[in-house]
């Protein structure tokens, strides 16, 4: 089944400093930029969500989308955005802030998603809600979760039917950069 990625990069980065960190320099390259170099091997389709500086975004070289919901509204309006994009008939999505994502990402959710509704990536006790693969068709019943003024992606996680997926051997690849100071680290 064919899939659409999404690499979520609509936030504020406030605990960055109010920076775009999807385009903070890693290594010479923008962090969106080594999240998009390992998400594209796995899908069939790219899109970027951004809700500032969609110009240097679209320079990467796929469609970018911006958030239908106002107010920097969390992943969770990003999502739906993507979704509102995505022609294939399931999403991964992906921060923009994790440039070290597993490159098998995409294939292990998918052999776990079965009948469920949302297959998340977890490692130990934590699950990772914005290391994702989800049927489109769930993106009316996002839409009324929204509206209705949900904002928390657990809580509407809670609504569906939903598998985690250990990657316990790859626990270092969900590592995100959210300070200058990890940043730096990394």
């Amino acid at each position: 089944m064919k899939v659409t990625g999404i690499v979520l990069a609509g936030g504020r980065g406030s605990r960055m400093g109010g920076v775009d960190k999807g385009l903070q320099p890693l290594r010479g390259r923008p962090m969106a930029a080594w999240a998009l170099l390992r998400l594209k091997p796995q899908v069939d389709e790219v899109i970027i969500n951004a809700n500032q500086n969609t110009e240097v975004y679209a320079a990467m070289g796929y469609r970018v989308v911006a958030d239908e919901i106002g107010g920097f509204a969390g992943p969770l309006a990003g999502l739906h955005a993507g979704l509102s994009a995505a022609t294939h008939p399931l999403v991964a999505t992906v921060p923009c802030d994790s440039p070290f994502l597993p490159e098998d990402l995409v294939e292990r959710l998918h052999r776990s998603l079965g009948d469920n509704d949302l297959a998340v990536a977890k490692t130990g006790d934590q699950a990772h809600p914005v290391f994702v693969l989800l049927k489109t068709s769930l993106k009316r019943n996002l839409e009324n979760f929204l509206k209705g003024g949900g904002r928390k992606i657990d809580a509407w996680y809670a609504s569906l039917k939903v598998v985690e997926v250990s990657f316990d051997d790859e626990a270092d690849a969900f590592r995100n950069i959210n300070t200058i100071e990890e940043l730096k680290g990394a």
